[in-house]
């Protein structure tokens, strides 16, 4: 159990033996009136967003949820086998709980692993990844004076939104959060 008080971004909560994730809460004092918390929260499993406001000081259940840095080793075709780099112990994720994440996933790259009670929730990358592009199109000539951008594929296969002056085999950084490029990469 945790207090309104107590609510911070990535937080799982409990309620009515449903899971929600903490994305954004506020604290709101009126002028009138007692003072609450309006929160956006994220079912973990269905990735569904909603808006909640609770009263302020109100006690919420909490979910124990154990976080663990594991390894991404392949997909076997159907599911993502992860390795516990303390314990070397293999386990198999899902798609659906992968979700966008694997994306920005490479063979050996780390990830955060949530489970509760032993079952894998979502997985946490880093909020930047460096990825090779493998194909975009030549800018033309010309083009760079508008600042425009043009998809390019990255090694993971996502499709991301890239300007212009970049070419294919370059090494970029992605937001993992958006897709968002974030910039070239040297060396």
């Amino acid at each position: 159990m945790a207090s309104t008080n107590d609510l911070k971004n990535g937080l799982v909560l409990n309620l009515e033996g449903q899971l929600w994730s903490v994305v954004e809460f506020q604290h709101v004092k009126p002028g009138k009136g007692p003072a609450f918390v309006r929160t956006k929260l994220k079912h973990v499993l269905t990735g569904k967003v909603v808006d909640k406001t609770f009263n302020a000081g109100v006690k919420v259940d909490t979910a124990t949820v154990d976080r663990r840095d594991m390894t991404y080793l392949y997909n076997d075709g159907s599911e993502y086998v992860f390795m516990d780099t303390d314990t070397y112990e293999q386990i198999t994720i899902d798609p659906k709980v992968v979700g966008d994440a694997a994306k920005y996933m490479l063979e050996n790259s780390t990830a955060t692993v949530n489970s509760h009670e032993g079952t894998p929730l979502f997985i946490e990358l880093p909020t930047s990844v460096e990825l090779v592009i493998e194909h975009t199109d030549p800018g033309l000539q010309g083009d760079r004076s508008t600042g425009g951008t043009k998809p390019a594929r990255l090694e993971t296969g996502a499709e991301i939104q890239v300007p212009l002056f970049v070419t294919t085999g370059e090494k970029v950084k992605v937001d993992t959060r958006d897709g968002r490029y974030l910039g070239r990469v040297s060396g």
